[in-house]
């Protein structure tokens, strides 16, 4: 892809390579050099040169300086690449998950971010006011605190494999036979992890589809859970609309859960079932009116889907809102390796897909919704954005948390990462599970050990 003189920073700048097409062809020498208080970064195409350079703040500590280093490698080589093509992108120069994190930063050093976006980081105006917004949702819920502790349980058994899915997840027909044992094993160590809770945000049992669990073992880990919660936000992806059932809501709610997520992806039935999902829109409305009065309901839809038009798209969001869930997440499509889709599907045109989200902010918040989180990912379809939106006091503590990375995450089960913050997300340790179910069982003494080492 690249050739750098920076050799520690060639996956960064392969980030910013990525948000362009057809870049692999250019064969791209970066050339760096640094002399007193002036960095300039040259990279070399088509027997094209493009140089820029940029003044390094005195008094900066390695940290700083290797941190801007790289950031005005990235900022340049993507000076260079939209020029080249003649085309910007929405979110500029930054490729990272987090765009809100560094806004936050950038407010804690200087008093504004809005300035640094735009001017120096490229970033178009409606993705800057996008963060601006969020930031004032997240008002009230986003605290610094090492001693907040959000408690997350991974549940990797689903009812089929969504096409587009890329997570570690297993059809539970097929792995039957392990999930009594996983169960055990997770309850184990949920048991063994409850000790590192210090202020308790919130608990988030995520997937996977939690609720294609039988109801016996689905009760268990429930009630292991209600053993730690404190009265907070309980948060449970039942997901698929074909695994829930009355008697497992009527479990949910009899043990603390407060906020579940019944999410359609598309209210589109030819769509579902090119995607494999085994269940129609209209049992995703049907299972909403079971929900709607005992839970906070998050729904989820993706923008960018296979053969998807804006049309098909605008139907599913204008569905959405006239169910009015608390929350309404839009996802742009993000065809990874590890999903059936990325051997077969053509992304949409980046505009169409544009159109998309466009449509679905102006359209949320325009109807009482403000996007209250958001974040990026590699092979985004037109390089955009998930967005989570949010009634009025209907946030979702647990994504802010996550989002910020301002808490730390006492994290159980197979593939689950647990954090832990130093001085409010400044510095942060990990720790993660083996991302199979097999290799999770035969390595829970290891797994307990090694999150005592974490948070001890």
């Amino acid at each position: 892809m690249i050739k750098s003189d920076l050799q520690h920073i060639e996956s960064e700048l392969n980030e910013v390579i990525s948000l362009f097409e057809d870049v692999e062809k250019l064969n791209i020498k970066h050339i760096f050099a640094k002399k007193e208080d002036r960095v300039v970064n040259t990279f070399v195409f088509v027997g094209k040169s493009f140089a820029y350079g940029n003044l390094m703040p005195k008094n900066l500590s390695e940290i700083e300086e290797k941190r801007l280093i790289k950031r005005f490698a990235k900022l340049s080589l993507y000076k260079a690449l939209s020029r080249f093509y003649e085309k910007e992108m929405p979110w500029g120069s930054l490729t990272g998950i987090r765009p809100t994190k560094l806004a936050y930063s950038q407010l804690e050093s200087t008093g504004e971010f809005e300035e640094f976006f735009i001017d120096t980081m490229k970033v178009s105006k409606e993705k800057t006011q996008l963060v601006k917004n969020v930031l004032n949702t997240q008002k009230g819920i986003y605290k610094k605190d090492d001693n907040n502790t959000d408690f997350f349980v991974f549940i990797p058994f689903c009812p089929s494999r969504c096409k587009y899915c890329s997570f570690i997840t297993n059809d539970i027909e097929k792995t039957k036979a392990y999930v009594d044992e996983y169960v055990n094993a997770l309850i184990e160590e949920i048991r063994h992890s409850a000790k590192y809770i210090k202020n308790l945000r919130s608990i988030y049992v995520g997937g996977g589809t939690p609720v294609s669990l039988d109801n016996k073992n689905l009760e268990k880990v429930l009630k292991e859970l209600a053993k730690i919660n404190t009265g907070v936000e309980f948060s449970v992806e039942a997901g698929r609309p074909d695994a829930i059932t009355k008697e497992n809501l009527k479990l949910l709610k009899d043990y603390g859960v407060n906020r579940i997520c019944v999410n359609p992806q598309t209210f589109n039935n030819k769509t579902l079932q090119l995607l494999g999902r085994n269940h129609t829109a209209e049992q995703v409305i049907d299972v909403y009116n079971l929900t709607k009065d005992d839970f906070s309901v998050n729904m989820d839809l993706i923008a960018g889907l296979e053969k998807e038009t804006f049309s098909d798209f605008k139907y599913s969001l204008d569905t959405a809102l006239s169910l009015s869930p608390d929350n309404i997440t839009v996802h742009t499509l993000c065809v990874k390796k590890g999903s059936y889709l990325s051997a077969e599907t053509n992304r949409l045109s980046a505009n169409e897909v544009n159109d998309m989200v466009d449509y679905a902010y102006n359209e949320l918040t325009k109807n009482g919704y403000a996007p209250y989180y958001l974040y990026r990912q590699k092979y985004m379809a037109g390089n955009l954005e998930n967005v989570g939106y949010t009634k009025p006091g209907k946030a979702c503590v647990y994504n802010v948390d996550v989002m910020e990375e301002i808490s730390q995450n006492v994290a159980c089960g197979a593939n689950a990462i647990s954090k832990r913050v130093f001085n409010g997300g400044e510095r942060i340790e990990r720790c993660a599970s083996p991302k199979d179910i097999l290799t999770y069982l035969k390595n829970i003494e290891k797994i307990k050990s090694n999150k005592d080492k974490l948070f001890v």
